[in-house]
């Protein structure tokens, strides 16, 4: 079996030939081209990057910049691979030729900066950080920032190069998701050597609170306990941290973390509108499609031409026009219902398309419940449109007539109900995240409050 020339292509990109590759254009000089078109999980790029093949990826680049933008099925792209093997030269020359895939984010939501991190890759980490030192400041999913991860991942040498080169509060001081600083971290993982190197960190706030309104020696005395938790607590308290319910607590103890917390939820929020944005913008233009269809063209059709004499000429004791609707002039009870529960689906369903497009800031679960609702009214409506067009168009003197008649009536029954119960349901999830934010808001004030009451009695 012949082999394809994309083939030779990623076999040449493995072996780092360049022979190869030039030989290869010179036969196909479109090669490159149908490798960033079609559909494979990788491109030759994502391989000699991988690989570290310095000399392979300097001549692909120069002949396809392009692909340095390109992601395989990991949503990776050559400079995610390249830093998390430490290849710095590969580094260097991706930078060279697109430094905005320093902020290009994997599946995992994770840059080339946090796999540097993550990894230990101290030359890549100084490297992007002199490239983008913005890339720094990304946050994953969760809310941790560079610096948790290197405390997750157990890379102290690599925190203590972004310290140096970002040594910022707020970049030192940042929250995830629990409120829990890198402090809050590496003491509740017992990482002697990283709580020794944030004892002498000078922008390290070390009297924090979490969500739970806990401090890192809070955090400490709540944890299983081992051989280390004296020499923890011994620097914990050399650095002056103390426990909540402690009468000596610094007044400055994270006045800004319901805020913080706040800030997140929000962020949260606007990655969870915007998948649902999209997926409320098909279903509201499908709706609108129907509704204008059936409007225009209701079941039964139109008359075809005018009937006002017979072929006597006689009045005929029905007359009617072409371009007039055949339904409304065999049901003239039902048709009102039907084009008013028609009508009822097509508005709400161009008022979901014209919030979604408006531009307002809808950044709160509120605004999204008021969509949900529109949208539940929408799709209603469509669905009691369908059961009245049944209804008008079936026969009511006929055994099968009735039985259809009586499906079509508990179906109506059934979707009401459970488009009822899915309303109570977001409602009260709606409310029980409400509750639950408020009370982790006023939890953070008793706490706020008790210690600004131990101090003035200290005082």
């Amino acid at each position: 079996m012949e082999i394809s020339l994309e083939t030779k292509l990623f076999e040449a990109a493995a072996k780092g030939n360049i022979n190869s590759l030039q030989k290869l254009l010179n036969d196909d000089p479109l090669i490159l081209d149908r490798i960033e078109v079609n559909n494979f999980s990788e491109t030759p790029l994502h391989v000699a990057a991988l690989l570290g093949h310095i000399d392979f990826v300097k001549e692909i680049i120069s002949k396809k910049p392009e692909l340095t933008s390109e992601l395989n099925l990991h949503q990776s792209s050559p400079l995610h691979l390249a830093s998390a093997k430490g290849h710095v030269d590969v580094v260097r020359a991706l930078i060279s030729v697109n430094p905005r895939t320093c902020m290009a984010r994997d599946r995992n939501g994770l840059t080339p900066l946090h796999l540097a991190a993550i990894k230990g890759r101290l030359e890549v980490l100084k490297v992007l950080l002199q490239a983008r030192r913005d890339a720094a400041r990304v946050e994953v999913y969760g809310g941790e920032n560079i610096l948790h991860l290197c405390v997750k991942y157990y890379q102290l040498e690599a925190l203590k190069l972004l310290v140096e080169n970002i040594c910022e509060p707020e970049f030192i001081n940042a929250r995830d998701s629990d409120g829990n600083t890198v402090l809050h971290l590496a003491v509740a993982d017992k990482q002697v050597e990283t709580i020794n190197f944030l004892m002498n960190v000078a922008a390290l706030e070390v009297n924090a609170l979490n969500l739970n309104g806990m401090t890192a020696l809070d955090v400490l005395i709540k944890s299983r306990r081992d051989v280390r938790d004296s020499d923890i607590e011994e620097s914990l308290k050399k650095a002056e941290i103390f426990r909540t319910s402690e009468t000596n607590i610094p007044l400055n103890v994270n006045q800004n973390i319901q805020k913080n917390s706040w800030e997140r939820l929000l962020k949260q929020q606007d990655d969870w509108l915007e998948k649902t944005k999209s997926a409320l913008m098909v279903v509201a233009s499908l709706i609108a499609t129907v509704a204008f269809q059936v409007g225009v063209n209701p079941p039964s059709g139109v008359w075809q031409d005018d009937s006002s004499v017979d072929l006597q000429g006689d009045p005929v004791p029905h007359p009617h026009v072409a371009g007039f609707s055949i339904m409304a002039r065999n049901y003239p009870k039902g048709y009102p219902r039907f084009y008013i529960v028609n009508t009822t689906g097509f508005i709400a369903s161009l008022s979901i398309i014209l919030l979604l497009m408006s531009g307002l800031p809808l950044r709160r679960r509120t605004f999204m419940w008021i969509l949900m609702v529109i949208t539940w009214i929408a799709i209603t409506a469509i669905a009691l449109t369908y059961a009245l067009s049944i209804t008008m168009l079936t026969p009511p003197d006929e055994e099968a007539s009735k039985w259809i008649l009586n499906v079509v009536g508990y179906s109506v029954i059934v979707w009401v109900c459970l488009m009822a119960l899915l309303l109570v349901g977001h409602t009260i999830r709606l409310m029980l995240k409400v509750i639950k934010k408020l009370r982790k808001t006023l939890c953070g004030r008793v706490v706020g409050s008790a210690v600004l009451v131990n101090n003035d009695q200290g005082v």
